[in-house]
């Protein structure tokens, strides 16, 4: 059985995500805590779990979703993974991070790339990698098709969509990732965003405003 915690990280109250399943062994996806607080709230929860660390995982590194990167990498001792589309964009948040108040920021190095096809394995759970670009050139949504569930990054909100006006965005790449990848997903899958509430496939594909079929363009 896959289980899920969610923490809501920082000053865009960005979602991380931990990932587990009975063997304890857990992922981290997106580490937004930007302080000590939030640091403790994720280190403390996964102490009191009882679960083994094994990967780092970013849908994508825009700043909201990297600042815990190096905190995750040096306390658990694990290999980060990164689409190599997205490593201009994780470059760029150094240079960034101050224009949003962040002086304290940290870089880290991926260790290993996701590509799409090539799953990401941990315990007994296999993942799969979608790429779906458009808010950022790498970005790449997780699927777990026993558990129903995506995680969807900052692509499909709920009754929303990423932003498209970031340096390497698209709004045209954008609108065919989630009509062309996650709109084939289950109507069931539960998704699970980089911001907001989770949400499934079946209700954005329905009543999304901007993607669903009465959508601004669908």
């Amino acid at each position: 059985m896959l289980y899920l915690q969610v923490f809501t990280f920082n000053g865009f109250q960005e979602n991380t995500y931990v990932l587990w399943d009975d063997t304890k062994e857990a992922v981290i996806i997106d580490p937004g805590c930007s302080d000590r607080q939030e640091r403790e709230e994720l280190t403390e929860f996964i102490s009191d779990e009882g679960l083994k660390v094994v990967k780092l995982l970013n849908t994508h590194a825009h700043v909201d979703h990297v600042l815990g990167n190096a905190f995750v990498k040096r306390t658990y001792g694990v290999p980060y993974y990164l689409h190599p589309l997205d490593v201009p964009v994780l470059k760029s948040v150094a240079v960034r991070a101050p224009s949003y108040r962040i002086f304290d920021y940290e870089e880290a190095e991926p260790d290993a790339w996701l590509e799409e096809g090539v799953p990401v394995t941990f315990g007994d759970t296999t993942l799969e990698v979608l790429h779906v670009p458009g808010h950022a050139p790498g970005h790449v949504a997780f699927i777990n098709r026993e558990s129903n569930l995506c995680i969807s990054g900052d692509v499909l909100f709920h009754g929303s969509i990423g932003r498209w006006d970031f340096p390497g965005c698209n709004f045209d790449d954008l609108i065919s990732s989630i009509k062309n990848k996650l709109f084939t997903l289950d109507d069931e899958m539960e998704v699970f965003p980089g911001h907001g509430p989770a949400t499934t496939i079946g209700r954005e594909r329905l009543e999304n405003p901007y993607v669903g079929q009465n959508g601004q363009y669908a």
